[in-house]
């Protein structure tokens, strides 16, 4: 059996040592993602450096996400350092300045980071401290200073991060920090970025720009939902992504939390609709920081995600700073490959009501491919693959067998690492015609052990010559037929 559903891995100290970074690989980490709120330009290069020497000695690709800081308010400096207690129906003003040594914090008076935030909230308006562990409730707003009311004992540190749910905060989307991270990202060739708190479409397109100014045109965006603002504007963050990423931890803060499992449930639909890769991320295993193994409810977690049809599942504090990040990485494949087999045997095998030009085309090769595998028992369905597209409208229908895709481009195949179901491999298949590119590609998974003699492949690609033209686009996947391997 082999997994089909992706697993990113948060890298940290936990996981510095070669030998462990291998055993996650061997277990079943696909992304190693690096997550930018920590570490140093050197630490994150020599991890980086680090996954990509094991993976290639392994001869398993590992993709590399850098994940960005994105826009945050803080807290500011306490007496002495130490944390101050708080009890319900305190009053304390939180005053809006820049984090100075000549002011230290009381349990009456503390400061945070972000200047124009007495502007942007009213009566009524909540903030939120170190992930909605206290929470204060605005009473009045006089110049910098916002007298609140605290709604919860609790304690309050040093520089712990600052939510304002429903107040449409002016912070730009992308930070100058975030943006030197992603221009030295790019010079370690990663291949996605996820966003961080991502709230129009206009921000995706931002970084795209940044990207292909500074030689990075390929890399893959994954906006990661994690405010109201994010839900309110998704379908026009989908349209401008390539893929997305559902941060749970802060949209449970920025929101409701009962309302988080539903809203996972829309964006992981939409995201299968647009055929745009999707990660269900934070929390997952959260105990495993801690124990050898997940309670009831984290297992249940992750094999909801997968039912839903997420492509990849995601560990954060679990792999980075956890006692057993082997373990986790371990227990989330495990769930993955249980759940798998509970899986229909494909998706629904019909055109999308709002499908229309080479999209209907496109659809139509993709399911009837599916359909053809399933219904004569193909031991895979084999695609060669200039950029990677074909493998992920393969993967969009969620057939039961391996989808190995070939393409010459490192790109391309560190692209379709993410794609749920695609087994993806560099290889210089192309020969001219289709049908010798057909032939290249299925010997090839031959030599690889995916299929052997006497097998039956289902063999999908684009055929130029014969590429269908709507609407002033052309189908890039029109050829689907059943072969036996010699």
């Amino acid at each position: 059996m082999y997994k089909r559903t992706k697993i990113v891995c948060t890298m940290g100290p936990a996981c510095d040592s070669d030998e462990t970074i291998r055993e996650m690989i061997k277990a079943g980490m696909n992304v190693a993602r690096f997550n930018f709120s920590h570490g140093s330009y050197d630490e994150h290069h020599g991890r980086i450096e680090r996954v990509r020497r094991i993976s290639k000695e392994l001869g398993l690709p590992v993709g590399i996400l850098l994940d960005t800081k994105g826009p945050e308010v803080r807290t500011g400096l306490l007496v002495d350092g130490k944390k101050v207690a708080v009890k319900t129906g305190d009053k304390i003003v939180v005053t809006a300045q820049p984090t100075s040594e000549d002011f230290h914090g009381t349990a009456e008076h503390i400061s945070l980071d972000y200047l124009a935030l007495p502007s942007e909230v009213e009566k009524g308006s909540l903030i939120l401290i170190d992930d909605g562990l206290v929470a204060l409730e605005v009473e009045s707003v006089s110049g910098q200073d916002m007298t609140c009311v605290v709604k919860n004992d609790g304690l309050i540190g040093e520089r712990k991060g600052v939510n304002m749910p429903n107040v449409n905060i002016s912070l730009p989307a992308i930070t100058e920090r975030d943006r030197q991270d992603i221009l030295f990202g790019l010079t370690e060739n990663i291949d996605y970025i996820a966003a961080s708190f991502i709230r129009d479409g206009e921000s995706v397109r931002g970084i795209r720009e940044l990207c292909r100014e500074n030689g990075g045109e390929h890399v893959t965006i994954f906006p990661k939902i994690e405010c109201a603002l994010g839900v309110e504007n998704f379908d026009e963050i989908l349209e401008a992504s390539d893929g997305i990423m559902v941060a749970r931890g802060d949209l449970g803060i920025e929101i409701k939390p009962e309302l988080v499992p539903h809203i996972q449930k829309e964006i992981i639909a939409k995201c299968n609709a647009a055929y745009k890769p999707v990660i269900t991320a934070t929390q997952m295993l959260d105990s495993m920081q801690q124990n050898p193994r997940p309670t009831r409810a984290e297992v249940a977690d992750v094999a909801n995600a997968i039912y839903d049809g997420t492509d990849a599942v995601m560990l954060s504090g679990e792999s980075a700073a956890g006692k057993y990040p082997v373990e986790a990485v371990k227990m989330q494949a495990s769930i993955a490959l249980e759940t798998e087999k509970y899986l229909p045997a494909h998706a629904p095998l019909e055109v999308p009501a709002d499908a229309h030009g080479t999209r209907v085309v496109n659809n139509v090769v993709g399911m009837s491919a599916v359909n053809m595998a399933t219904t004569v028992g193909a031991k895979c369905i084999t695609v060669p693959t200039t950029t990677g597209r074909t493998a992920r409208l393969i993967s969009h229908f969620r057939p039961n067998m391996p989808i190995c895709a070939f393409s010459r481009h490192e790109w391309a195949v560190q692209q379709m690492i993410m794609y749920w179901g695609v087994i993806p491999h560099q290889a210089e298949i192309t020969q001219g015609t289709v049908n010798g590119t057909i032939v290249k590609a299925i010997e090839t998974a031959k030599e690889l052990g995916y299929v052997e003699a006497g097998d039956l492949t289902v063999a999908t690609a684009g055929d130029p010559r014969m590429s269908v033209q709507l609407e002033d686009k052309v189908s890039s996947t029109n050829v689907a037929y059943v072969a036996q391997v010699r």
